[in-house]
C-alpha cells in the first residue's frame, strides 16, 4: 500500500513543483504561463477523476450515482479556479439548469478548457453521451459506467435515429438529462462561431420528447488559445437560453430545429464575447450563420442582417 502511495504522490508532488516553477517564470516570461497553467490543469484532471471514482462508489448503492458527475465537475471548477485563476460566470436568470429535467443539453465545444465549463454549469442528474466502446477502456470507462453515463452504440445501428433510441428510453426512465456537444469536435476558433452541427443531440430529444437547453459561451480565445501558446487567467462567460420544446416534432422536423439552433447560439455568442471583451467581435466567416445571413456585433449588442 505504501508502495502504491509513493507512486502516486511523488509523480504529483514533482508535478506540482514544476507547476509553481513555471508560475515564477511567468513574472519575466509570459508565455511560461501557459505551460504553469496546463500543468495545474491536468493535475486538477487527475485529482478530480480520483474524487470522481470514489464519489460513485459511494454513491452507486444509494441510488444517486447520477449526482457523481455533477461533484466531480464541480470540485473541478474549485481547483481551477485557485489553482489558474479562471472563473466561470453563468448567466442562468430563470435556473434552467436546476429546473428543467429532463432535458438534451448542448454546448460550443471550443478548447479542452470546456471540462472546466461544464464542472461549473452541469445539472444534477444529468450525464455526459458517450461511444459504447468507451466502456473498455480502464479507469475512464469504469467511471463513466459507474457514474450513469448514457452510453450511444453505433456499433448496431445503421443511423444516428436508430443509435438514440436506446439513450432516449434510458433518459424516460431514469429522467435523467444528458449533456452533448453537437459540433462533435474542437473548433480551436479565435473568433466567435460554431462548427456544422451533428443531428444526434437533437433527434435525442425528439425521440426522447424532451426540451433541448442550447448553453452558449463567450469565446475565450484570450484565455485560451492554443496555436499562440496562450494560457491565462480570466473569465469563461457563459449563458443559458431558454429551453426549446419538441414534443410536438418528428424526425422530419429535425433539420430546421438544428439551423434555427445553431444560428440562435452563434448570435448569442457574439453578444457573449462581445461583452465579455468590452468591444465589437467579428464572426469567424468559416464558422458563421446558415442560410439567414451574417452577424454583426457592436458594443454587447448583435444584429442580424440577411445576406443579398
Amino acid at each position: 500500500m505504501h508502495a502504491i502511495l509513493v507512486w502516486i504522490l511523488y509523480p504529483f508532488l514533482f508535478t506540482a513543483a514544476l507547476a509553481m516553477f513555471f508560475f515564477g517564470l511567468s513574472l519575466v516570461l509570459p508565455q511560461a504561463g501557459f505551460v504553469a497553467r496546463i500543468l495545474v490543469s491536468y493535475l486538477a484532471l487527475v485529482a478530480c477523476a480520483i474524487y470522481g471514482v470514489t464519489v460513485s462508489l459511494i454513491a452507486r448503492p444509494f441510488g444517486l450515482q447520477h449526482s457523481a458527475q455533477y461533484a466531480t465537475g464541480r470540485a473541478f471548477e474549485f481547483v481551477m479556479k485557485y489553482g489558474a485563476g479562471i472563473n466561470v460566470i453563468i448567466e442562468d436568470p430563470e435556473n434552467y439548469l436546476n429546473t428543467v429535467r429532463p432535458a438534451v443539453f448542448i454546448g460550443p465545444h471550443q478548447t479542452e478548457l470546456d471540462i472546466l465549463m461544464l464542472g461549473a454549469v452541469f445539472p444534477t442528474h444529468c450525464s455526459v453521451t458517450a461511444k459504447a466502446s468507451l466502456k473498455r477502456i480502464p479507469v475512464l470507462g469504469w467511471f463513466m459506467a459507474l457514474s450513469g453515463t448514457v452510453f450511444i452504440d453505433r456499433g448496431n445501428s445503421k443511423s444516428a435515429r436508430g443509435a438514440m433510441q436506446g439513450a432516449a428510453d434510458e433518459m424516460k426512465r431514469k429522467s435523467q438529462s444528458v449533456w452533448m456537444f453537437p459540433e462533435g469536435t474542437r473548433s480551436y476558433a479565435e473568433e466567435p462561431g460554431l462548427l456544422p452541427f451533428k443531428k444526434g443531440a437533437f433527434h435525442l430529444a425528439v425521440q426522447a420528447g424532451v426540451p433541448i437547453v442550447p448553453v452558449v459561451v463567450a469565446n475565450y480565445s484570450d484565455v485560451l488559445f492554443v496555436k499562440k501558446y496562450r494560457f491565462n487567467g480570466g473569465n469563461l462567460r457563459v449563458k443559458v437560453l431558454k429551453p426549446i420544446e419538441t414534443k410536438n416534432l418528428t424526425s422530419e422536423d429535425v433539420d430546421e430545429l438544428v439551423i434555427n439552433t445553431r444560428n440562435t447560439m452563434i448570435t448569442t455568442m457574439a453578444e457573449l464575447t462581445a461583452k465579455q471583451r468590452g468591444k465589437p467581435v467579428h464572426i469567424d466567416p468559416k464558422l458563421g450563420l446558415s442560410n439567414v445571413g451574417v452577424v454583426k456585433a457592436s458594443g454587447v449588442e448583435a444584429t442580424t442582417s440577411a445576406l443579398p
